[in-house]
């Protein structure tokens, strides 16, 4: 009988916060808003933000080391660092490289991988084909957001300050012959919306980079069109479900859970409901993390493992929108 082909599957995760407790009514102090309004929009009732001087390689670190050790190595043993993130420490070299320095494994290959919100689901696509490719065996998967120290403190950047929280996970992937394995990815983009959601300075294109005109116009800072994003995510989120569920013969029935990235409670009930999923088959940690982008994923799969609503046999789909616009989706039976 012919081997099985060679696959990816996570072997261990691990995520990190940090400890400073940000909630609704602290900012209501700050940006002419209330708890009541952030949760009736958002869902959001308390983020976390770092203090300090803190970069995205930094926050990662502890949520790698225990994604690690959960798999059973050290870092000498990986052969490739993916971090997807949106924030990274300095413009250049990538976060990779600085969590690579962190972690001790000088030699290994890193790369950053910049898709935002969808970064984790991007970031675990390539470690899958690299895997899959024989060229890898083991990947380390990194989605780490420091966005606090980048938010409009006034009562100008109010919609899209409230949503943004700190945050970190980190996954071991490794190849696998088993069946237990991750099985296939939908990933897309359409660039014609970027200016939808993004943060337009620094920018190279123009000379200097970065100007004080710039900085009155609070062109440093995240810009969001919030309505025209709720309106696509809700249209893709399920969209996307549901064509890597079909990609594999898969229907709604034998999905176990559903770990979307976290960007809007509302967005993901929504979703939810219009693909008719029982409210306990899709995660939600919002409430308490906030909008941790690149993060949200992994933080809200390794919750989901440690509280026991993954479980040997389940089969999850990890799915994700964000600016670019990107989105995207994994889906796997887990080991």
């Amino acid at each position: 009988m012919d081997a099985a082909p060679r696959g990816a599957r996570i072997k261990g995760l691990g995520h990190h916060l940090p400890d400073r407790v940000v909630t609704n009514h602290d900012l209501a102090e700050l940006l002419d808003t209330t708890d009541a309004w952030i949760v009736q929009r958002t869902g959001i009732e308390e983020r976390r933000w770092v203090t300090g001087d803190v970069g995205a390689s930094e926050l990662a670190e502890p949520a790698a080391r225990a994604a690690m050790d959960r798999a059973g190595i050290t870092a000498d043993q990986l052969d490739l660092i993916v971090f997807a993130t949106l924030s990274p420490d300095v413009y250049f070299p990538g976060s990779a490289c600085l969590l690579q320095a962190r972690l001790g494994c000088p030699g290994v290959a890193a790369l950053d991988v910049r898709n935002q919100c969808t970064g984790f689901v991007y970031g675990l696509a390539v470690a899958d084909h690299f895997i899959r490719s024989g060229m890898m065996s083991r990947v380390l998967v990194v989605g780490a957001e420091v966005h606090s120290t980048g938010l409009d403190m006034s009562p100008a950047g109010r919609d899209v300050t409230v949503l943004f929280g700190d945050g970190a996970g980190a996954a071991v992937v490794e190849a696998t012959e088993g069946p237990e394995r991750v099985l296939g990815h939908r990933l897309h983009a359409d660039g014609q919306h970027a200016e939808l959601l993004w943060v337009p300075a620094p920018q190279s294109r123009t000379m200097p980079r970065i100007d004080q005109q710039m900085l009155d116009a609070g062109l440093h800072y995240p810009h969001m069109q919030g309505r025209a994003v709720f309106k696509h995510a809700v249209e893709r989120l399920p969209e996307v479900v549901l064509g890597v569920l079909e990609d594999h013969g898969l229907g709604l029935d034998d999905l176990d859970l559903l770990v979307p990235h976290q960007a809007n409670l509302r967005i993901n009930e929504l979703a939810g409901r219009r693909l008719g999923l029982p409210e306990h088959k899709v995660v939600h940690n919002i409430q308490r993390y906030g909008n941790t982008t690149a993060g949200s994923i992994p933080i809200a799969l390794s919750e989901a493992v440690a509280d026991g609503r993954v479980k040997p046999g389940s089969l999850v789909c990890l799915a994700a929108f964000g600016a670019g616009l990107t989105w995207g989706a994994s889906l796997m039976r887990w080991a």
